[in-house]
This record gives C-alpha cells, structure tokens and sequence, in this order.
C-alpha cells in the first residue's frame, strides 16, 4: 500500500508543478517585451511583484492570468479590476468495503483538485487608462 501511495503522490506533484506557472516561465514567453522594462520593473516581475503604473501585459508576466476581471463604475469613470485568489490543492482518501455472495471485495481511492468552492481572494489590481492605479492585498 505504501508504494501506490508513493506513485500517487509523485504523480500529484508532478500534476501540481505542470499547473503552475511563474513568472520566469511568461518571461521566456515573451522575453523581449521583457527586455524592454525598465530594470526595476524586471526585478519585481522576477519576484512575481507589480507596482503601480504597470501595463496589463507586466501584470500579467508577473502574475499570470487573474482568477476573474471585473469592471468597477464609479460617477465619472470606469476601471477594470483583475481578481487573483489562491487556490489550494485539496486531497481525499476514499475506502470502501462490499460484500456479496459470500466474497468480500476492499477498494480505495485518493482524489485530488486544484480548485474548490470559495478559493480565498488575495489580490486585486485596478486598471485606469492602461496602467495600474491601485493595488489591494489581503495580508497573510
């Protein structure tokens, strides 16, 4: 049993990391739009941070694509916010016993999602006129 664990788990890791994508793999995506950021802003795509005043193409090379967009009315204007929520891979270890005819069977399973009801909101960055006006972060 613990080997099909171990299988299990390498597999679920291995799915994990082929899902995740960082901000050196969009740099390489696209690396000269990269290059042609100021060096400041390189450093913080690099540490998957942004700043006001950044472009939706840096936003998302250092964040990746937003979980939603939404579009904020105020009086006099409209922003476009992108949502980013963090979502956690979750497990479950099913077992089952059956019994019929006089045999017994045992099963077990081991399911994994990356999604989930209610993943937790941990960023918002609003867009005004194709830059970054405002960033909102929930702490840790």
């Amino acid at each position: 049993m613990s080997r099909v664990f171990k299988v299990i788990s390498l597999a679920s890791a291995a799915l994990i990391a082929g899902c995740a994508s960082s901000p050196q793999a969009r740099i390489d995506a696209d690396r000269a739009r990269y290059e042609s950021y100021s060096l400041e802003a390189r450093e913080r795509i690099n540490a998957g941070r942004i700043d006001l005043g950044f472009t939706p193409d840096m936003v998302r090379m250092a964040l990746g694509e937003p979980s939603r967009v939404v579009e904020r009315r105020a009086e006099n204007e409209t922003t476009e916010v992108w949502v980013y929520t963090r979502n956690r891979p979750r497990f479950g270890i099913g077992l089952g016993i059956g019994s019929w005819g006089g045999r017994t069977s045992v099963g077990t399973s081991v399911g994994m999602s990356t999604g989930g009801w209610g993943p937790d909101e941990v960023l918002r960055v609003e867009f005004r006129d194709g830059v970054v006006t405002a960033v909102d972060e929930r702490s840790r």
